[in-house]
């Protein structure tokens, strides 16, 4: 018996474009299966807030004081995406950062177990193959070329149907590399590289679809020498950008997403770690970081990671830097989700979204609720 259809009409909805008005949902077994413009004989159910799908989070090393290089398994998998998921995110890639090759091994088994878990889109390898000179809070004792060790891994995981990004560095794999990587449907993301504008290009050409946070451990644009962080905006590759006001200065954040020649092709991470959703510190490579004035610092002193949530990107991009509501929401849903997707367009994502999932967020961006959880409010 097919479940009964229910309405919900909220102030407005984004539609993984734009922001419309007058519009409602059909709600069946608890999933968004229609869209359509509100009227009376629909009898829906008012709601307060801008209806938005789940936040999209390509780069997620952590969160809840759970640090997956640090745990590689399942069980730190769910943790994490349940951390993330009560602050808004509710599709995320666990990401393993440069470390041992037993680590990387025992992360993509961890994904192979989680490959049909609820918000896990797959993983982002991102190292060990990236440039010593830029690895940032990476350990360089870990950092090597890329190899068929690797290149197996993600084989195994593409065999098994797993999504995988892989950041690279042009000095640690070659061109045809990169497309072997990406004729077996890996999106391949260019990042903690010092190389040329040329040799960025080149990666391009060769099948890499991404860059790994924007601006950050990467060569800059300077007069004559555009590094990547030119060759980047200047591509049609999509950008991966960390908003959290210290990584990238919003200056900047709003320049590159003006720049760019192809639109939808920004998107936002977090790259957050397990102060997100928990305590002010947690060990990396066995030495401790903090939280201090919302930066997280190693020892080096090199940022380590961020300690920002996605709906707090998206309120900074609105407030800070002065991005339209209805781009910065798409930086956060629908423009990574193209990316992953490698698609230069999707389904409306509110289609199939989950209650549980759907967010309401206040027209003002002070706060957001679920909407199932709002519904059940209203109902008692």
């Amino acid at each position: 018996m097919r479940a009964k259809a229910t309405w919900m009409q909220p102030d407005a909805l984004f539609d993984g474009t734009s922001i419309q008005p007058d519009m409602a949902l059909c709600v069946e077994a608890g999933k968004v299966t229609r869209v359509a413009k509100a009227a009376p004989d629909l009898n829906a159910q008012k709601v307060a807030g801008i209806a938005c799908p789940g936040f999209v989070d390509l780069q997620v090393n952590g969160g809840g004081n759970h640090l997956f290089n640090a745990t590689p398994t399942p069980e730190t998998i769910l943790k994490i995406a349940a951390a993330h998921h009560a602050l808004g995110t509710t599709r995320l890639l666990p990401t393993v950062i440069t470390d041992e090759k037993s680590v990387l091994e025992q992360a993509v088994e961890a994904s192979l177990v989680c490959k049909d878990a609820r918000g896990i889109l797959g993983i982002h390898i991102e190292g060990p193959h990236i440039s010593a000179e830029r690895r940032g809070t990476h350990a360089k004792r870990f950092i090597r070329p890329f190899d068929d060790h690797s290149l197996g891994l993600v084989r195994k995981l593409r065999d098994a149907g797993v999504r995988v990004v892989m950041t690279l560095a042009p000095e640690a794999a070659t061109p045809a590399q990169v497309s072997q990587l990406s004729e077996m449907g890996a999106v391949v993301s260019i990042g903690h590289t010092d190389a040329t504008a040329d040799e960025a290009r080149a990666m391009f050409k060769a099948g890499a679809t991404c860059v790994t946070h924007l601006f950050n451990a990467m060569s800059p644009m300077l007069n004559r020498a555009p590094g990547v962080v030119g060759a980047a905006i200047n591509s049609d590759a999509y950008c991966g950008i960390i908003c959290d006001g210290m990584h990238v200065a919003d200056e900047m954040v709003g320049l590159a997403c003006r720049a760019r020649p192809t639109p939808r092709r920004t998107f936002l991470v977090s790259d957050a770690m397990p102060t997100v959703g928990g305590n002010d510190h947690f060990d990396l490579y066995g030495a401790r970081i903090r939280l201090e004035n919302g930066k997280l610092i190693n020892a080096e002193g090199s940022l380590a990671g961020a300690h920002v949530t996605m709906f707090q990107s998206v309120v900074r991009l609105v407030g800070k830097v002065g991005i339209p509501l209805a781009d910065a929401l798409a930086m956060a849903t629908s423009i990574p989700l193209c990316a992953l997707m490698q698609s230069e367009a999707l389904e409306n994502p509110l289609i199939g979204e989950d209650l549980a999932d759907l967010l309401l967020i206040e027209k003002d961006l002070s706060s957001f609720s679920f909407a199932q959880d709002r519904l059940r409010a209203t109902a008692a």
